[in-house]
């Protein structure tokens, strides 16, 4: 069996647990080592399995437990050359961590492929990845993204299960206390992904043949887990889909639950 767990998703901390029969990677490490193998034991999820860890870019909120995390497990990290020399400059790791490049050709984890993708973000060089499971499922991690471009898109469909970035309610971050450049930085196409445009993607992946969707990455301060989920609720049920018949959705927030694909 097959399946994902969001152990941290926010614009504080993200960490992403994906596991195959006997295989595990995890994909960012944001929270601390020890946060995020306590929720891995609160929820039953084997550390000793956890095979390597996927990096996604270098902010803070995605690696601040990388170097710790990565010596207490004894695995391996990957990333894109550009990521890895931000971690060594910004020295969320040192000369103990097991460092490796990842292409485009991907890289194997146990029983699992990991194809990362590229996507539009302001870091040095910010991707998503793609994993295949043993038992021919796919499951895409999609976040930090300006926009979705046909890149992108086409990485993640036919997916099983896709969590996708559902940032920021528009009206909500305008309106907000932020200041006007850092508005201006969340709503460019390197910025992150608001929740009307997750809706559209959400119903063109579905009918791609996904069909469970984790929303992912809200904004703490411009978004609730109700507006991010009713936006694209709304989206599927005009396209005419039902809610756990055609698809499953949920919010990825701190301690989900574990989706079995």
């Amino acid at each position: 069996m097959s399946g994902f767990c969001s152990l941290f998703s926010s614009s504080s901390a993200n960490c992403s647990y994906i596991y195959s029969s006997d295989s595990a990677i995890l994909i960012d490490a944001g929270a601390s080592a020890k946060q995020i193998l306590l929720s891995c034991d609160n929820h039953n999820l084997p550390v000793e399995n956890i095979k390597a860890i996927f990096v996604t870019h270098e902010h803070s909120d995605h690696v601040k437990g990388l170097r710790v995390l990565s010596q207490k497990l004894g695995v391996p990290v990957f990333a894109t050359k550009e990521t890895i020399e931000k971690l060594i400059e910004k020295n969320y790791v040192d000369g103990k961590t097991d460092l490796r490049v990842i292409d485009q050709n991907g890289a194997e984890a146990g029983n699992m492929k990991i194809l990362p993708f590229t996507t539009p973000h302001d870091s040095a060089h910010s991707v998503g990845y793609k994993i295949y499971l043993p038992d021919e499922r796919k499951i895409s991690v999609c976040t930090d993204i300006g926009t979705v471009t046909n890149n992108v898109f086409n990485s993640i469909r036919e997916s099983d299960l896709v969590l996708l970035e559902s940032n920021h309610d528009l009206q909500m971050l305008l309106n907000g206390p932020y200041v006007y450049n850092l508005k201006q930085r969340i709503m460019s196409k390197t910025g992150h992904l608001p929740n009307h445009e997750c809706a559209r993607t959400v119903v063109e992946l579905l009918k791609s043949g996904t069909t469970r969707f984790v929303l992912g990455h809200l904004s703490k301060q411009n978004n609730t887990p109700q507006k991010a989920f009713s936006e694209t609720k709304t989206a599927l049920d005009n396209v005419g889909a039902k809610e756990n018949i055609d698809y499953q959705l949920t919010v990825a927030e701190d301690d989900n639950k574990i989706i079995h694909i």
